[in-house]
C-alpha cells in the first residue's frame, strides 16, 4: 500500500492505494501548529481505523500548497514508517507540458488534478477545485496545460461577508436552497450555491466558446458537492481525483527511478 497526501489550506487528504485501488480516503484539518511527531500519531491512527499495518505500506506521496506541512508531514510518515515519500514539486515528472508564464510556479494541486484528468477524461478539459479557493486549470486539445483562474472560494467569501456586514449571520451552507430566498438565511444560502454554480456554468461557456467545442468539466474539492447540485451545465463529481492524480505520479517516478 502507498500513502497519497494531499495538503490544502484547510484540509489535508490522507488516501491509502493498493495495487491501483484506492481503499480509504480520509480529512484532517490542515493545522499549521502541529508537530510531526502529532501528524504520525494522527496517521497511525487513521491507519488503525482502517486495519492497515504499519509494514503495509511500501511508499507515499505527498502534494502540499502550505510549505511548513509539506516538510513535517513527510517527517511525519518516515518517524511512523521508516520511508522517505516523494514530494511533488521539481524533479518529479509528470508528463505535462505546461504553458504557463512560469510553469515552476503552478500549484502542485492543480498539477496534480491536471495529470488524473487528463489520463481519464477527453480532452479539453477544465477542472475547478473548491477549496479554501476555487481555481480553475485548463488543459486544452494537445494536452497542454494553459493555466487558470483563481477565484476567492465559497466558504472564504460568504464568511467574510458575514464579517463585515453587521446583520448577516454565519451559516449553514448544506440546508435546503431554493432560488428565491425568503429569509436572510436562506437569501445567502440561494446567493452562494447557486451564484457559484451559475458563475461556473458561465465559466466553461466562455470555455467553450473559445474552444469551439464541448470542454470536459471535472468539479472536486472540499466543497463541490454542495455546489454540483445546482450547476446547469454538466460537471463530473470527483472529490478523489487528487488521489488518483497522486497515485499516477507515484507509479510513473517509482517506474523512473528504476
Amino acid at each position: 500500500m502507498i500513502l497519497a497526501i494531499d495538503v490544502g489550506n484547510t484540509n489535508i487528504v490522507l488516501g491509502g492505494i493498493e495495487n491501483g485501488e484506492q481503499v480509504f480516503a480520509v480529512r484532517l484539518a490542515s493545522d499549521r501548529n502541529k508537530t510531526a511527531d502529532q501528524y504520525a500519531l494522527d496517521i497511525q491512527g487513521v491507519l488503525n481505523l482502517h486495519h492497515v499495518d504499519i509494514p503495509q505500506i511500501e511508499g507515499g506521496i505527498i502534494s502540499s500548497v502550505v510549505p511548513y506541512l509539506q516538510s513535517v508531514l513527510p517527517q511525519a510518515v518516515k518517524i511512523l514508517t521508516g520511508i522517505d515519500i516523494m514530494v511533488v514539486g521539481p524533479g518529479i515528472k509528470t508528463g505535462l507540458d505546461i504553458k504557463t508564464d512560469n510553469p515552476a510556479a503552478v500549484g502542485s494541486d492543480l498539477i496534480v488534478a491536471a495529470v488524473a484528468a487528463k489520463a481519464k477524461y477527453k480532452l479539453p478539459i477544465a477542472i475547478v477545485d473548491m477549496g479554501t479557493a476555487t481555481t480553475l486549470s485548463v488543459i486544452n486539445e494537445e494536452g497542454s496545460y494553459l493555466g487558470g483562474m483563481i477565484i476567492p472560494g465559497l466558504w472564504v467569501s460568504i464568511n467574510a461577508l458575514s464579517s463585515i456586514a453587521a446583520q448577516l449571520p454565519y451559516i449553514d451552507l448544506t440546508g435546503p436552497c431554493k432560488l428565491i430566498g425568503r429569509n436572510t438565511v436562506d437569501a445567502m444560502r440561494a446567493g452562494s450555491l447557486i451564484g457559484c454554480a451559475s458563475m461556473l456554468d458561465g465559466i466553461l461557456e466562455r470555455l467553450e466558446s473559445e474552444f469551439g467545442k464541448p470542454v470536459t468539466a471535472v468539479l472536486t474539492g472540499g466543497v463541490s458537492p454542495l455546489v454540483a447540485p445546482y450547476c446547469n451545465k454538466k460537471f463530473l463529481l470527483e472529490p478523489d481525483i487528487l488521489i488518483e492524480g497522486l497515485n499516477l505520479l507515484y507509479e510513473k517516478n517509482k517506474k523512473n527511478d528504476k
